[in-house]
């Protein structure tokens, strides 16, 4: 029901927001912390585990005491759950929701037909449409043909009465464990040279590509621990721009802060990890000049990044919009991917773009006429060929000071000196001018 409506019914209602990320999380918790109980659990919906404790309960004392045991834990643990024991999943789920217990062997059938049909984990439009033609309990669908059942309410409604039943068997399938990527060195003796340390990661790099290998990842952030022999610990962590796993261009990028390690007496163990790894499909061998300059240009960005930062190592994209400042942004190249076409169609553009910055122009040109002469950044320019006016308007749906003075035309002037610049004009303004990029 609505939240108002819950309240009218119940004022002392207390409400929380919901947090299905943090919940999620916690559920995973509980279904690893419930491996105390059985080999295999497995998370069953958004609010449930399904364990399966066949040739467990007598590790307990008997069922009973298995389940007093779970639901005295979870107390303590201030959690309030509902249990059942069944000798299917289906009948553990049903009976759980409604009321809990123990199904004793051979009584299947009995418990579960006082439970209503949606304690088969049908859908809401199934439960409703059997309910409305008086099947509202289980009971009622035992005696019923079957065949007729599935024509009628679908295939699934005898699928999951055979599940409970027993009759379709239903295995517990807990999800996979996420791998855990990390590999580790113990030394006969200790250890201080810098060499020595890269030969050891060297090794340690051989194992971990293999196992991201084996599971189609690459890593993006890797941690080197050295372990002294006071105990102490020192770290090494680099930054990739891209998935990889290819030893032979990580290792490189450990050796500055290898160097800058203190040894002390020495370090007796070494630790690899990859705390942050991404899929990396298998890549063909031999791919080319195009392959070995995308390897190239990755491995630059990444020892760049170990250097400066990630976030200061940026590349342009393009940006829907015609204002020259606003047709392009700057975002990290380790986290962005190049753009398939830059060029935007019309005249060609500057291949540096900076803010306007003012020209003295003497004598003043007429209108629609580029200055002859004029003077920018202290140096005295003369024109000697020059391409326009290209008139380009304001945005009008954004408010930008520096394009409130109106249309601009902007002018490609070749200077007898060397530059090519980009100036431009705004006509509302009295005829000033200023310059805003330059030409390769």
């Amino acid at each position: 029901m609505g939240l108002a409506n819950a309240r009218a019914l119940c004022p002392d209602l207390v409400t929380r927001p919901a947090d299905p990320e943090h919940e999620t999380r916690a559920l995973a918790g509980l279904c690893r912390w419930a491996g105390r109980y059985a080999p295999l659990v497995a998370v069953d919906g958004a609010d449930g585990l399904m364990a399966d404790v066949t040739g467990v309960a007598h590790l307990f004392g008997g069922e009973e005491e298995l389940r007093a045991d779970l639901h005295a834990r979870l107390e303590q643990a201030g959690l309030e759950a509902q249990s059942a024991l069944a000798g299917t999943g289906g009948a553990a789920w049903a009976l759980a929701r409604h009321g809990g217990g123990i199904i004793p062997k051979g009584g299947l059938s009995a418990h579960l037909g006082s439970l209503p049909v949606a304690a088969l984990r049908l859908d809401p439009a199934t439960a409703a449409s059997l309910t409305r033609v008086g099947l509202a309990r289980i009971a009622d669908l035992l005696a019923l043909p079957r065949a007729a059942l599935a024509h009628r309410f679908g295939p699934a409604l005898v699928r999951r009465l055979d599940q409970a039943l027993g009759v379709e068997p239903e295995p517990v399938s807990p999800a996979p464990e996420t791998p855990h990527f990390g590999v580790r060195m113990t030394l006969p003796e200790p250890i201080g040279r810098q060499e020595d340390v890269m030969t050891g990661l060297a090794r340690l790099l051989d194992r971990l590509c293999a196992m991201l290998a084996l599971h189609h990842s690459g890593a993006r952030r890797l941690r080197l621990e050295l372990r002294r022999v006071d105990r102490g610990t020192a770290g090494v962590e680099i930054g990739l721009a891209r998935p990889m796993r290819d030893p032979s261009r990580i290792a490189p990028l450990f050796r500055r802060g290898v160097d800058e390690v203190d040894a002390g007496f020495g370090i007796d163990a070494l630790r690899l990890t990859a705390p942050v790894v991404e899929p990396l499909a298998p890549e063909q061998l031999g791919g080319g000049p195009m392959a070995e300059s995308g390897d190239a240009l990755a491995d630059l960005m990444s020892s760049l990044g170990n250097r400066l930062g990630f976030d200061r190592v940026l590349r342009p994209l393009p940006a829907d919009s015609r204002i020259p400042e606003r047709s392009f942004l700057l975002a990290p190249a380790a986290r962005s991917e190049p753009a398939a076409g830059f060029a935007q169609p019309g005249p060609p553009r500057p291949i540096v773009i900076f803010a306007p910055e003012p020209a003295e122009v003497s004598p003043p040109p007429g209108p629609g006429r580029p200055p002859a002469r004029f003077r920018w950044r202290r140096m005295n320019l003369t024109t000697h060929r020059a391409t326009g006016p290209e008139r380009i308007a304001p945005e009008w749906w954004i408010d930008d000071p520096a394009w409130r003075t109106g249309i601009r035309d902007y002018w490609r002037i070749e200077t007898r000196e060397g530059p090519r610049l980009w100036l431009f004009t705004t006509p509302q303004s009295g005829g000033a001018w200023h310059v805003q990029g330059e030409f390769a």
